[in-house]
């Protein structure tokens, strides 16, 4: 009856472990060891069986037949023989000593040793020696008659390692725990797939080294000990230096590789004591132990710049790259790795906006302008959708005539707490943040419909001008969203001027085309703060602008400052002889008002004329044909 059961077990068992393909390890594992505990119980119940019965024949004299204990001993057999035959996971069963007795041929493949020659050696041959004091352990736990769980490696007979979980349960016979059944799950496969998803936890896939995730553990663990043993600990984030212009320029392989280099000259700069990693992207983080204080820090971190110093070779290209550095010091105020690296980030920040290869090393002010910023940034989203933002006009005048022949919108933003606010004071956090093509896209349709609503009021038709901000004019669909904006305010395209600043002409086939587009709306379009960038003269006559705007800087000083007068006569010829309109900003007083009359400048805006009006005081103006400029126009 018993092999009739035992066999439906196995069968069971088996067919369990082909339909749960995805738990067969566990369903093996688990019926092994309820097989190997009933196998336990049966015989102990045997033992107690046979012992009242010794008595019984003691007692009454009767004479037990010759044959009863190997009687008594036969189903508990049968079972191990079936254990052995028909139980996929490798089987063994050795003697207190741990040689084996009896193997399936299951752990024969396992380990590579057939049955024969695994019969009386010990199963700690197979193991490494760190591993034999802990089983040496689990003997004696055994011997006690407490089962075993427990993961070990064994070394195949071929020399590779296998990696097991091994359950060992002690079998009672007669009362004597001296032999033992070892049961074991081949883990070899799910320990490696463990091992990769490790390193890919933890590793950049890239580089090779550690990523943010370790860098924060490995140096939680080195504060610590600095903690300890009184010491100070350095973190310096690194960051390359117009890293996203390789990229552009190159591509993102050719990226990739000097990424790699720059990490393979960066581990030189560390000793065993010390760490890197690569956070993301172009930015590398190193925390240095056993440092001395503020001047070995930056030191160091010199010397991270000096690794850079000799090109670098990318096939055959010759590549020159600085970094940036930011470093912070452990503190009372930065006991924990967050706040370190948070630190070095912020000082990295600070070394980024000063200009390429800047050393800055963290204090207590960038935390605070740091929460100005977020704040600002909270506040700016906040004004967007509280529509907080209100423009201003400020006209622009001919100088022969004294007409009103445009006007330049100029965003103010009127918040709750602090009043009014300059754009020089936001502009610069929204182009950071982003928020400024939305800040943009709202100027640009205010600026629309309001000279509309002028124009259906009877009042005189003049262009308004729009300043683009660098993102706005990089997007790809610019043309479509102006054309939306005169579509849906009604306003003619003739009366849009659209400006743009010298740098966004840096890409010039981009600019030239964006132009061109924007040009076959109808649209003007003028370079503001002309003589502040780098616009090459030779591409100049190439953009389809309509005028160019001299900056105030130089209108400013033209009376007192030589060069700045020089340049301003020149800039006023160029546009002459390029058949462009030109317009200077910031006239103030009436000296500099009669010098760009002389010099054949046509067109002002300042406030010799008019400060920025809002809307309603600028209606109001435009209903006046002339103003009182020709008046102060020397003859």
């Amino acid at each position: 009856m018993i092999p009739v059961l035992l066999g439906g077990y196995a069968f069971i068992v088996i067919a369990g472990s082909l339909l749960l393909e995805a738990y067969a390890v566990w369903i093996c594992l688990a019926a092994s060891l309820v097989l190997a505990l009933a196998l336990q119980q049966i015989n102990k119940r045997r033992m107690q069986a046979t012992v009242p019965a010794y008595r019984s024949a003691k007692d009454t004299g009767t004479a037990l037949p010759e044959d009863s204990s190997a009687e008594n001993r036969q189903p508990s057999s049968d079972i191990l023989d079936s254990l052995f035959d028909h139980s996929p996971s490798p089987v063994g069963l050795t003697d207190d000593a741990g040689r084996f007795q009896r193997v399936s041929r299951t752990l024969e493949r396992l380990l590579g040793v057939p049955t024969n020659q695994l019969i009386g050696t010990t199963f700690d041959s197979f193991i490494s020696e760190e591993q034999q004091a802990s089983l040496r352990k689990r003997y004696t736990m055994m011997k006690l008659g407490t089962p075993q769980v427990f993961d070990t490696s064994v070394l195949h007979r071929s020399g590779y390692r296998v990696d097991l979980t091994t359950t060992a349960v002690p079998l009672d016979d007669q009362g004597n725990k001296d032999r033992f059944l070892f049961m074991f799950q081949d883990i070899t496969e799910r320990k490696r797939a463990d091992e990769q998803f490790r390193h890919m936890a933890y590793y950049d896939d890239m580089t090779g080294l550690p990523n943010r995730r370790l860098f924060r553990d490995q140096l939680t663990g080195a504060l610590r000990l600095a903690e300890i043993h009184h010491q100070c600990v350095a973190v310096l984030y690194v960051d390359i230096d117009g890293f996203k212009l390789f990229n552009d320029c190159f591509g993102y392989d050719y990226g990739d590789m000097l990424l790699l280099q720059v990490g393979e000259r960066f581990t030189r700069c560390i000793s065993d004591n010390d760490f890197i990693a690569r956070t993301e992207g172009d930015e590398f983080a190193f925390f240095y132990t056993q440092i001395e204080g503020r001047e070995q820090a930056m030191l160091l971190a010199g010397q991270l710049q000096a690794v850079l110093e000799q090109p670098f070779i990318l096939d055959q290209v010759e590549l020159h790259v600085t970094a940036s550095v930011g470093i912070s010091l452990l503190s009372r105020e930065s006991e924990d790795a967050d706040t370190l690296m948070k630190q070095a980030n912020m000082a990295v920040t600070r070394a980024k906006e000063n200009g390429k290869s800047d050393i800055v090393l963290f204090s207590s002010e960038m935390r605070s302008l740091a929460l100005q910023k977020l704040q600002l940034e909270n506040d700016l989203r906040r004004a967007i959708a509280g529509h907080e933002f209100v423009l201003h006009y400020q006209p622009q005048v001919e100088i022969e005539s004294g007409k009103i022949i445009g006007m330049e919108a100029l965003i103010r933003w009127n918040h709750p707490m602090k009043g009014s606010i300059p754009p020089g004071d936001f502009i610069p956090y929204a182009e950071q943040s982003g928020l400024i093509v939305a800040i943009s896209e709202w100027v640009l349709l205010e600026a629309c419909q309001q000279n509309k609503a002028w124009q259906d009021a009877g009042l005189p038709k003049v262009p308004v001008s729009v300043n683009l901000s660098s993102r706005q004019f990089l997007q790809h669909n610019l043309k479509n969203k102006v054309n939306e904006v005169l579509r849906h305010t009604g306003l003619a395209p003739e009366y849009l001027e659209l400006e743009i600043t010298e740098g966004m002409t840096m890409d010039v086939e981009h600019a030239i085309a964006s132009l061109v587009e924007l040009k076959q709306l109808g649209v003007q379009v003028s370079i503001d703060d002309f003589g502040t960038g780098y616009s090459s003269l030779s591409y100049l006559k190439k953009f389809p602008v309509d005028r160019l705007k001299i900056d105030r800087s130089f209108v400013r000083d033209i009376m007192d400052d030589p060069s700045d007068a020089a340049i301003v006569a020149t800039i006023i010829s160029i546009t002459r002889h390029l058949n462009l309109k030109v317009i200077a900003e910031g006239v103030e007083t009436e000296e500099q008002l009669s010098f760009l009359h002389r010099n054949q400048c046509h067109e002002v805006q300042g406030y010799w004329f008019s400060p920025p009006l809002n809307a309603e005081k600028m209606g109001t103006l435009l209903g006046r044909i002339t103003c009182r400029a020709s008046q102060h126009v020397e003859a």
